[in-house]
């Protein structure tokens, strides 16, 4: 049995089921232990396509992608997963993945092949254990996002990928973004926009407060864009958290 792993960045990982696969027990137990390792964890529940993945991926800044496939498409899913995120300009995200004895030998050889960060068999389970396997995924996946991030003299334009990564700035190294903040408020088209704050106790139906609110809105201002802001606690012991809102939104 390897050793748990410490994190020596802040580490994001998104969890998730392959499209068409309703077996979400592996995934769950994955994403406590993930969780449990001092990781951010965003989890997305099972029965997800590539797209919903990737495009929660680069929304969320994660350095790493966990998805179980038991549905036999696994090879074409990851794949196409590895392409979609070069076409987003969002290669530096790893995946990672299992699915049982449905995944063959070849096939993982395959997809590793291709650039699959790891794919973990059944072989994987008995020699490493549980906590082994979750070691070594956060240890590859346990990188700086801000290393190659160029600030700059804040002439960039605010996409779906700059926006995340000014996020994850400003929550890691504050004093890197504290500079800009002038100036993307002067380049801002809309300086005062409306800001509105949800917050409750756990179950008390936050995330489908928000998620219908956001539904009327932009039925009624289909011109419009509403940026989410979604942030879930930390666990004082390890360092780790769970956002779950994406499922119930």
């Amino acid at each position: 049995m390897q050793h748990p792993y410490t994190p020596k960045n802040p580490i994001r990982i998104v969890t998730a089921t392959s499209l068409f696969d309703g077996h979400d027990v592996s995934i769950n137990i994955m994403r406590r232990l993930i969780q449990a390792a001092g990781v951010e964890v965003i989890h997305l529940g099972h029965n997800r396509s590539v797209h919903e993945i990737v495009n929660c991926a680069i929304q969320e800044d994660v350095q790493a992608i966990a998805c179980t496939s038991y549905q036999g498409g696994h090879v074409e899913f990851f794949t196409y997963m590895y392409d979609l995120l070069r076409e987003n300009n969002a290669g530096h995200i790893r995946i990672f993945g299992g699915g049982g004895g449905t995944i063959l030998e070849e096939e993982m050889d395959q997809l590793h092949a291709y650039g699959i960060t790891r794919i973990y068999s059944p072989d994987d389970g008995r020699a490493m254990g549980l906590e082994g396997m979750i070691a070594d995924l956060v240890q590859k996946s346990d990188f700086s996002l801000e290393e190659n991030t160029q600030m700059g003299d804040g002439n960039f334009e605010l996409s779906r990928q700059v926006l995340p990564r000014l996020i994850t700035v400003a929550e890691n190294h504050p004093e890197l973004i504290a500079p800009l903040i002038s100036q993307l408020r002067e380049r801002a088209v809309h300086p005062k926009i409306p800001v509105v704050g949800i917050t409750g106790t756990g179950g008390a139906g936050k995330s489908s407060l928000a998620d219908e609110l956001v539904r009327r809105f932009l039925l009624a201002n289909a011109d419009k864009q509403v940026a989410i802001l979604s942030i879930d606690p930390t666990k004082r012991k390890s360092g780790g958290a769970l956002l779950g809102d994406r499922i119930r939104m």
